[in-house]
């Protein structure tokens, strides 16, 4: 089936900057056939990949929003397969890249080299390395050292390299999805709260359930594979997430976002468990992140606007991680996640 895609009007007019009035018609028209798309891309996924249903859609809306995202996980969860069976599936250029301890900055972001041509003239060449790249895994990244980690990170903020004073832009769209193994620790160097919050989302992977476990089985220690097909393109992914962007958010929503994230910092917040649990809350990012999120969340289900339930679904893999708790509530084995739910129980 071949689906056509029409040029989403933007959201700022070119002449005045002032934002534009897209047409609603022509707007609910579009969703819906980038919803449709992203259907057959959650199904194609869930051809190889079996369960963690949760796990896809939250990949999905981290690359639908324009982000980067963190997956923790035991080993022989389907990481790596999650992020190889993303990259073909919506057509983008994808490498991954193991970090070690001895992993240089150069190795990720790229190195010059002195280069002679044939009438013996030297001069420097470039030679990129594979974060050029739309997609990129980097794998069990908090065992790269620090200065590795930060050449990354600069590269996912800044969507481009600087090498010897020329800056090299980096291709669109640009994503990363870093993996991180919630045992072993000895020997790694764990990303700081700061590097952190660079990430959209945080997504945990569980163990399957028992009939999907079964499945997995059955399917993977034969002779056939089965092979995904390339559903999107980086210029389909990109109108989808100029999409996102466009789509309408309620007033609502918007109060319930911000009462959300304020709740969860000690220094604005009324309820008495954040006060005594919580060391440090959300900054404006958190916000930012979860109002991209929920539209991404209700694209990629077929509806044009965000509702409390996506704020519910999100509220955890956003906030998570952008939260630490106080030394007395880690003596009490208080979790976040706790935390969070009951916050998002306040917001009715």
């Amino acid at each position: 089936m071949t689906h056509q895609i029409l040029p989403i009007q933007p959201l700022l007019a070119p002449e005045t900057g002032a934002p534009s009035t897209p047409d609603a018609t022509a707007l609910a028209q579009e969703a819906d056939v980038i919803a449709g798309l992203l259907q057959e891309v959650r199904t194609e996924i869930g051809r190889v990949v079996f369960g963690q249903r949760d796990v896809v859609d939250q990949a999905l809306v981290s690359i639908l929003s324009g982000g980067h995202a963190l997956l923790v996980g035991a080993p022989g969860l389907g990481k790596t397969l999650l992020v190889t069976t993303l990259g073909t599936v919506l057509g983008l250029d994808s490498r991954r890249v193991q970090f070690t301890p001895d992993l240089m900055p150069s190795d990720i972001t790229g190195s010059e080299i002195l280069d002679e041509d044939a009438s013996g003239h030297r001069s420097f060449r470039f030679i990129p390395g594979p974060v050029f790249c739309q997609l990129l895994m980097a794998d069990e990244i908090n065992r790269a050292s620090p200065r590795t980690q930060s050449a990354l990170l600069q590269a996912m903020q800044e969507h481009k390299v600087a090498i010897a004073g020329t800056e090299y832009p980096l291709p669109r769209p640009f994503h990363v999805l870093a993996t991180q193994n919630p045992i072993d620790q000895e020997g790694t160097y764990p990303l700081p709260e700061a590097q952190l919050d660079r990430f959209m989302l945080q997504i945990n992977l569980a163990f399957p359930d028992e009939a999907d476990e079964r499945a997995m089985l059955l399917a993977t220690t034969g002779n056939a594979h089965v092979q995904p097909r390339a559903v999107l393109s980086a210029e389909k992914l990109i109108a989808a997430q100029m999409m996102v962007r466009a789509l309408p958010v309620g007033e609502r929503i918007v109060d319930a976002i911000l009462k959300l994230v304020r709740m969860a910092r000690p220094e604005t917040s009324d309820v008495e468990q954040v006060r005594d649990a919580i060391a440090w809350g959300p900054g404006p990012r958190a916000a930012q992140t979860l109002m991209l999120a929920t539209r991404a969340r209700a694209l990629l289900d077929g509806r044009l606007s965000p509702s409390l339930d996506d704020i519910a679904a999100l509220a955890v893999p956003v906030l998570a991680h952008r939260m630490a708790l106080s030394f007395s509530a880690r003596a009490d084995s208080t979790r976040v996640e706790d935390v969070i739910a009951g916050l998002v129980q306040r917001l009715g």
